[in-house]
């Protein structure tokens, strides 16, 4: 059995072009996931993932369900090197968190993919029918922060590291935003996003999650599953329901994830999708942290090796 594990999966951002691919190319079980991906949606999500093109993949209803397979074939092909891979917690920024679910067996591969592709086709249409954006602030107090996101009339969307925060609300008042920012010396970058996620603006998206979501049969998650919303593990049904439908508008408490997991002295964490995102934030939340991101092949190689050594 390897080392004690938690593990991370990629949000709506992380997505690229061609991911899968190669992890098709070498394990019988990604090969195996992906393939049961396009039997179970009404389009070649494998499509969308390997060849693209981008603006395609990009797009919420296709990113959300590619990031949560490819998280979970990532998965499948550790196991299969790492029979005993020994998983004690897991956490999931956003669409994540349905994939940390799945990986936790809270709900089938299948039912979970459905779910996530509904929720992504209703996010798309939330951003379709407004005008919104989001604008990361870097540095700052978050006190300055609340005061600045109350005064432009946007909702605190991310706590993803300390000094970033990242706020979400209708496209004026994001420019406004940056601009009153400007102003008090707050340093603010907007983000080439298509609408204002987790804010008052998905509304719509909520409303219709959350008639979806009593559909979909829940067991107690096999190991603790941190919820975005309270930045704490959840394993009751109702409860996992309640926190899945609320983060669609509510704040993603990602730094407070991390805070939480650090304190029960979890030390080794395995990021599963592209980009590295969330090693990268966890490196800010507590500096020299033991983590590593498996994507591909090559990254998959040298797992085995940071699941066997000791943290340093």
């Amino acid at each position: 059995m390897s080392k004690p594990v938690v593990l991370l999966f990629s949000g709506q951002g992380a997505q690229v072009v061609g991911m899968g691919k190669d992890l098709a190319a070498v394990s019988t079980g990604a090969r195996e996931l992906l393939e049961r991906a396009d039997a179970a949606l009404d389009f070649s999500l494998t499509s969308v993932m390997f060849d693209g093109p981008a603006e395609e993949l990009t797009r919420t209803s296709r990113c959300q369900p590619a990031l949560y397979v490819h998280g979970l074939a990532c998965l499948a092909a550790l196991k299969e090197r790492v029979p005993g891979l020994n998983v004690v917690a897991a956490a999931g920024l956003s669409l994540g968190e349905f994939t940390a679910h799945a990986a936790a067996g809270t709900f089938g591969f299948e039912e979970g993919l459905r779910l996530v592709a509904r929720r992504g086709l209703f996010m798309e249409e939330a951003c379709e029918a407004t005008q919104g954006s989001m604008i990361a602030m870097l540095g700052g107090e978050e006190e300055a922060i609340r005061q600045l996101a109350q005064d432009c009339d946007v909702d605190m969307a991310n706590f993803n590291t300390p000094g970033q925060i990242v706020l979400s609300g209708a496209k004026e008042n994001i420019v406004r935003t940056a601009a009153v920012a400007r102003e008090r010396g707050l340093r603010g970058k907007e983000l080439p996003v298509a609408g204002a996620y987790h804010s008052r603006l998905m509304i719509s998206a909520q409303a219709k999650l959350a008639a979806e979501l009593p559909s979909v049969p829940l067991a107690t998650p096999a190991f603790p599953v941190v919820c975005n919303l309270e930045a704490r593990p959840v394993s009751e049904a109702d409860d996992i329901r309640r926190t899945l439908e609320c983060q669609v508008t509510r704040s993603v408490r990602w730094a407070q994830s991390m805070e939480w997991l650090l304190q029960q002295g979890y030390e080794r964490f395995l990021e599963l999708g592209p980009g590295g995102q969330l090693a990268a934030m966890l490196g800010r939340i507590r500096k020299g942290t033991a983590v590593h991101s498996v994507s591909d092949p090559a990254s998959l190689e040298s797992a085995l090796a940071f699941l066997s050594d000791t943290p340093t």
